[in-house]
């Protein structure tokens, strides 16, 4: 199998989120994808073949498949743009269908998906408190404008909003703690935040899940919270940009496009980089 190696969410010629993309014609035992995936070693690699109407996707993580990831989605629709023209791919994921829009031309490279439905809900005291023990924070920490909660996007994240961005700069945490936390409650990434203005976000995403300490770019995430804000009532204007990745020196940039119907999709996009294979 071919792997292309695509960088997604890249903030010009630096950054994004790496991601392992196969375009294949039929898929693979879902064994020998997740053999692959550990292998390459990105927090996800896709795997597409061609079915009527679209592409069957998978996601795998080194040591799990989840049901949708935001920036392998980025990669695959500018690969499939790469090698079909630029336009709008129906995507048949595990738990939802999906479209991404790639593009492909002398100037621009990159691509916007359109999330699975998103919904919010409150965080039970318990796991609010293991939370917060998890990345040691305190309660006095969190900016109230937004609360703790559940969103999803194609999974769950936690969100936990920070009043300013030092305390953002200096999470840390136990990764082992946090994939046995992540496993037990079901959560695909813990969204950790500041917001810098009602349109602007710094954002960290630890994904224990996958056995990746963090990700500097999270497309699901990125869907997650967009949806989440628009529950609020949020102050968006229609959409909100993420720097991402920042503070692991690996600068990444995503844009996400709101809607006013609650809990419709949501569009995100980036532009993504070639990379080396490794």
């Amino acid at each position: 199998m071919i792997v292309q190696h695509i960088s997604a969410f890249s903030n010009g010629p630096q950054g994004g989120n790496p991601a392992g993309v196969v375009l294949c014609d039929a898929l693979p035992e879902a064994a020998v994808m997740q053999k692959l995936a550990a292998e390459i070693g990105y927090s996800e690699t896709v795997f597409a073949a061609p079915v009527a109407g679209g592409w069957r996707v998978r996601f795998f993580a080194p040591e799990v498949e989840v049901d949708f990831c935001g920036h392998a989605t980025i990669a695959l629709g500018s690969a499939l743009a790469r090698q079909e023209g630029s336009g709008i791919f129906t995507l048949q994921l595990n738990q939802a269908q999906i479209t991404v829009e790639g593009r492909w031309s002398e100037t621009e490279w990159g691509a916007s998906f359109q999330s699975p439905p998103t919904r919010s809900g409150p965080v039970s005291p318990a796991l609010l408190q293991e939370a917060l023990a998890l990345f040691g924070l305190d309660r006095e920490l969190l900016d109230p404008r937004i609360p703790p909660a559940i969103a999803h996007g194609g999974g769950d994240h936690l969100v936990l909003a920070l009043k300013n961005h030092d305390t953002l700069r200096a999470i840390h945490y136990d990764l082992e703690k946090g994939q046995a936390l992540a496993l037990r409650e079901g959560l695909v990434t813990f969204s950790l935040l500041y917001a810098e203005s009602p349109r602007l976000f710094h954002a960290r995403n630890p994904f224990p899940l996958g056995g990746v300490y963090e990700d500097p770019a999270t497309g699901a995430a990125a869907a997650a919270l967009a949806g989440y804000l628009r529950d609020l009532s949020w102050p968006h204007e229609g959409s909100i940009q993420i720097y991402q990745g920042d503070d692991m020196g690996v600068p990444s940039r995503l844009q996400a496009d709101i809607t006013p119907q609650s809990g419709a999709s949501i569009r995100v996009s980036g532009t993504v980089r070639l990379l080396p294979e490794v």
